[in-house]
């Protein structure tokens, strides 16, 4: 049975009655600021992401899976028990999935066991400003001596590839500072530290082969790994203790500072940030916006610019980093809602200071390299979040001397035109981009071929557009006077309104157009775009046409978790987001369930039925399902990136997305 309980405690009981199968697909994840994460499954690693330890080497870019994992053996005079599961592709062994007992997640996360011999408590945490990593055995009502040990199997790699070495000079390790120092001739700059004070370590170097990923095989990738490990803590235990592995990704100094480190304080810390981070949510003795809000922090990452410390968000674990769409769609979920308004700011910061010809960073780069600009949408959404910033602080002094010239400097550019020939045309709609081009959030591309081609007026874009010009309409009118911007907004805005309606309504089939290309023909194929003329903070809309967009909308693409990307009955609707690269990319707008749709159709839907509290009883049971999910399923107390089309709505991507996490947050406190 799930509980949720104080300090943002997700629990799972009664493992024992799940199926192998079953724990292999709930997954959890420990993050911290720097962008390094701890993952794994209730079982065992299923993904190349999965590890005890993937550190940054150049915050947050630049990840190293250090650890993958450790095998455990607990031996007595009359068991053997390996609790480590493996996936060797044609069997899964080890003994962990028989003797689980409970999973919990708070702080860390801690996996218990029932052994004849013994009682076991793992726990994991991770260090919120370092790459170190504590995993914690706790053994009581110990019965009978047992001899316990523990094997390292490193990786030492790229987060995002494989290590398929087996040369035994490859990875090496040594003995220093009273722990073993592991380093690999692939990444000479980067160390692997592991100390154990209450165990003795036998050295003896070898590969383990072929470790198989069934996820990554679902995703057409390679799929098997070999792994290192340098030899064997091992220690007899007579009677209850602890003992603590500490893992360590850094240089001597990181080194010296973990042989510092003291349990007890890093718990007492994380648990006092975490009751800092709580105290609205716990205010209201309200369980699920405590694990919403729990899981919007582990997006919210620190960046270096220009050696001054400011923050970001990352748009998913496991693998992306900070994209300039994502982060302003969240931002109002993570942090707004949460009341983190100064770090809410610093991200706005961050990317007003990016801002190139009027675009915002579409992503930061993966390894340190300089930002990528191919986003019509992000710099809208980025003006979107700015309004909704100053209107939940009236922080109008900050607002108005370092985030503003930045809006005028976008709403120029837009209006006058930028890279891929994004401009304001006559009609005072955006244009923009062209068939080999994708520059809205549908943007899956394999090569050369674009699957969603929305190049032109993309219906999104402009209720994007006309919004953020009528909230420069009424900053410049009622907080800011200044007679020349708002006489360009209005006159902007006025034409805007026109000619949205004009172009994108279709009376006789009762939603909007999804795009218009350039050749002036309309894309009328029902997708979730048009749902955001609605959700936003200004609408172009008349009261009918907006409910009769909600109605369509939720009559052919609202889902349990979220809404599809495409109509069902259209004829490149695909049931399932699988397959490799390709195959995935093909799928992934055309009909696949994208769980951040929730918010803004929670939000339509409550405005266009005057938010009664019969809507938002409605509301409330539409996004149980996702709560469910949240709390019991895919990544325990997180929210994943999409679901497939048909049912059984199986989740896919990432296992944990920041924008799924801000939506759920919005429209379950809209629906209060």
């Amino acid at each position: 049975m799930q509980t949720l309980e104080k300090s943002c405690k997700t629990q799972i009981d009664n493992l024992s009655n799940y199926s192998l199968g079953e724990l292999l697909k709930k997954e959890w994840l420990l993050t911290n600021s720097r962008g390094s994460f701890l993952s794994g499954t209730l079982a065992c690693n299923t993904r190349r992401y999965h590890s005890l330890l993937t550190g940054s080497v150049n915050p947050p870019a630049n990840r190293i899976a250090t650890l993958s994992n450790l095998v455990e053996n607990i031996s007595t005079d009359s068991q053997n028990i390996t609790l480590t599961n493996i996936d060797f592709g044609d069997s899964i062994t080890g003994d962990g999935h028989k003797y689980i007992k409970s999973f919990t997640k708070d702080i860390g996360v801690h996996f218990e066991y029932d052994l004849k011999s013994a009682h076991l408590k793992k726990s994991l945490y991770l260090l919120p400003d370092n790459d170190v990593a504590a995993i914690v055995y706790n053994f009581s009502k110990v019965e009978e001596s047992l001899e316990f040990s523990i094997k390292p199997l490193v990786a030492l790699r790229d987060f995002h590839s494989l290590n398929h070495s087996h040369d035994e000079n490859t990875i090496s390790a040594t003995w220093q500072n009273e722990g073993l120092v592991v380093c690999s001739e692939q990444l000479p700059e980067t160390e692997l530290f592991l100390r154990n004070d209450e165990m003795w370590f036998e050295p003896s170097t070898n590969w383990w082969h072929k470790f198989h990923y069934r996820v990554d095989t679902q995703r057409g990738q390679d799929c098997t790994e070999n792994l290192w490990c340098p030899g064997e803590f091992k220690r007899e235990i007579t009677h209850s203790c602890q003992i603590v592995l500490w893992t360590c990704l850094g240089d001597s100094s990181d080194r010296s500072e973990t042989c510092q480190l003291d349990l007890d304080i890093i718990i007492s810390d994380l648990e006092l940030r975490n009751k800092e981070m709580l105290k609205d949510a716990q205010a209201l003795k309200d369980p699920v916006l405590e694990m919403l809000s729990c899981a919007a922090q582990q997006f919210v990452i620190e960046r270096k610019i220009n050696s001054e410390k400011t923050h970001s968000i990352l748009a998913g674990y496991p693998w992306f980093l900070d994209w300039g769409r994502d982060t302003f769609i969240s931002l109002p979920g993570l942090l707004l809602e949460t009341h983190q308004y100064e770090k809410a700011y610093s991200v706005l910061e961050t990317f007003a200071n990016a801002v190139n010809r009027g675009m915002i960073p579409n992503r930061f780069d993966d390894f340190g390299g300089t930002p990528h600009y191919n986003s019509m949408d992000a710099s809208l959404w980025f003006i979107d979040a700015a309004f909704k910033y100053h209107h939940v602080t009236d922080d109008t002094l900050r607002f108005e001397k370092n985030i503003l010239p930045h809006i005028n400097d976008i709403i120029e550019a837009y209006q006058n035109g930028t890279r891929f020939g994004i401009h304001c045309d006559c009609d005072g709609l955006l244009s923009g981009g062209s068939k080999k081009t994708q520059l809205t959030w549908m943007d899956a591309k394999c090569g050369d071929e674009a699957f969603t081609p929305r190049y032109g007026k993309a219906v999104e874009i402009n209720a994007l557009w006309y919004s953020n010009l009528q909230c420069c309409c009424e900053f410049y009118r009622d907080i800011s006077p200044d007679a020349q911007y708002f006489q360009l907004y209005t006159s902007l805005v006025d034409n805007v309104e026109r000619s949205f309606v004009s172009n994108f309504w279709n009376e006789d089939i009762g939603h909007l157009a999804d795009c218009i290309f350039p050749d002036g023909q309309k894309d009328f194929s029902l997708r979730p775009n048009q749902i955001f003329a609605v959700s936003l903070p200004f609408s172009p809309l008349t009261q009918e046409m907006q409910k009769a967009v909600v109605a369509s909308v939720e009559q052919e693409l609202l889902t349990p978790y979220g809404l599809r990307s495409l109509a069902a009955s259209d004829e490149r609707y695909r049931p399932q987001c699988i397959g490799n690269q390709y195959e995935r990319d093909s799928a992934y707008h055309q009909g696949s369930v994208w769980a951040f749709l929730i918010g803004p159709f929670i939000e339509a839907y409550l405005r266009s039925n005057n938010f009664t509290q019969e809507s938002k009883a409605e509301a409330r049971n539409i996004i149980k399902p996702l709560i469910k999910h949240a709390s019991t399923s895919g990544c325990i107390g997180n929210v994943s990136e999409i679901f497939d089309a048909s049912r059984p709505h199986n989740p896919r991507g990432c296992f944990a997305q920041a924008w799924s996490v801000a939506a759920l947050l919005q429209a379950y406190n809209l629906s209060k």
